[in-house]
């Protein structure tokens, strides 16, 4: 007893006891550091990435297997459903959303990430699939109806009820977005549609640039890349951790700027790992990678490197500026600033295992 205690005892010093304990400083909160990893056939340079924080396939399975019910009820058939299942999203928001077990706050994740895979594959990147450059615009312009609901106007809302109701894509979208809005808060619903409607600008320029066979340079279509990153995805960091971060912190100019580098350089890692089906698409997909092998007129293996470089100094300038915005006394930035950290730990891990990147 004398030992638990670790203090005076006898007679009046219980109080003392307890001022003891409260003024001892709290134990340290473990901090999942920054590690090198390897990745594809382990040629190239590793890549600099924040340790994965939660590795729990069991939980995956529990989720992906929702998903594949849900898909179904969207309208995907049985094979499209078990290809969303295999492609591992449920995976991919255990990976990436650790400050929660709960599968139905995982599937916030889960569903529009697999919504806009979908609508990514479909409508814009996979020729085989069907994807057309010159029907993306208007295609696009229909999931922002069926993500934020426009005002009803006579006659021509049946039409559109219609269309969003016969597209499994649209349905998806309208379903994932509706499952957002029971368990999070308006600014956060809200937050998320023009954050994915930025990216559709993103989506019609590579359009235009497959449709023309005028692809940018390397610097333009990073700066386009930028608005078409996982930081569409980091976007649901608070909703799905059952929290909300306010506004005025979500928009600072350093936060926004944290997560731009953020969600880039996740989406780098998708392009390195990317590259060998961009470019064997008979139109082929923009890719950084590919990208910076036509301005230098280098080999793949070069822009490779080049690529890397770049994906680590993004990943080392959000570790600075992280460690820069801890000054600031908000618990909730702390803990969202941790979640895209554990985002992108968790993003390099699903790509590096997941078949679709093999």
């Amino acid at each position: 007893m004398n030992d638990i205690l670790a203090g005076p005892t006898g007679l009046g010093t219980s109080a003392a006891r307890i001022a003891s304990r409260i003024a001892e400083p709290p134990p340290p909160v473990h901090e999942p550091g920054y590690v090198e990893r390897q990745w594809g056939d382990g040629s190239a340079s590793p890549l600099y990435v924040p340790v994965a924080e939660r590795v729990d396939d069991a939980l995956a399975a529990v989720v992906d297997e929702r998903l594949v019910g849900w898909a179904k009820s969207c309208g995907f058939d049985d094979d499209e459903s078990e290809m969303l299942g295999t492609a591992g999203f449920g995976r991919l928001a255990v990976l990436t959303h650790v400050d929660t077990d709960d599968p139905e706050q995982l599937l916030l994740a889960a569903r529009l990430n697999a919504a806009w895979w979908a609508a990514d594959d479909l409508y814009a990147d996979d020729s085989e699939r069907g994807a057309t450059p010159v029907e993306l615009p208007p295609r696009l312009a229909l999931v922002m109806a069926a993500m934020d609901p426009v005002a009803p106007a006579g006659e021509f809302t049946a039409s559109l009820e219609e269309a969003l109701r016969s597209d499994k894509v649209l349905v998806a979208l309208r379903s994932a977005t509706e499952h957002l809005a029971r368990r999070s808060g308006s600014v956060v619903v809200q937050r998320v549609c023009y954050s994915t409607f930025a990216m559709f600008v993103s989506w019609n320029a590579y359009a235009a640039w497959r449709f023309t066979g005028e692809y940018p340079p390397a610097w333009k279509y990073l700066a386009t890349r930028q608005h078409d990153s996982f930081y569409t995805s980091m976007t649901l960091i608070d909703a799905v951790g059952g929290y909300e971060l306010p506004a005025h912190l979500y928009y600072e100019p350093r936060v926004r700027r944290a997560l731009t580098q953020a969600g880039t350089a996740s989406v780098m890692v998708n392009d390195l790992l990317s590259v060998e089906k961009d470019a064997a698409d008979e139109n082929p997909v923009c890719n950084m990678v590919l990208q910076i092998a036509a301005d230098r007129g280098c080999s793949i293996a070069e822009a490779v490197e080049e690529t890397v470089s770049l994906h680590n100094q993004l990943v080392r300038d959000f570790e600075e500026g992280h460690k820069a915005l801890q000054a600031v006394p908000s618990p909730e930035l702390h803990r969202f600033l941790r979640g895209v950290r554990a985002w992108m730990g968790g993003g390099f891990e699903w790509h590096a295992t997941n078949p679709r990147y093999a």
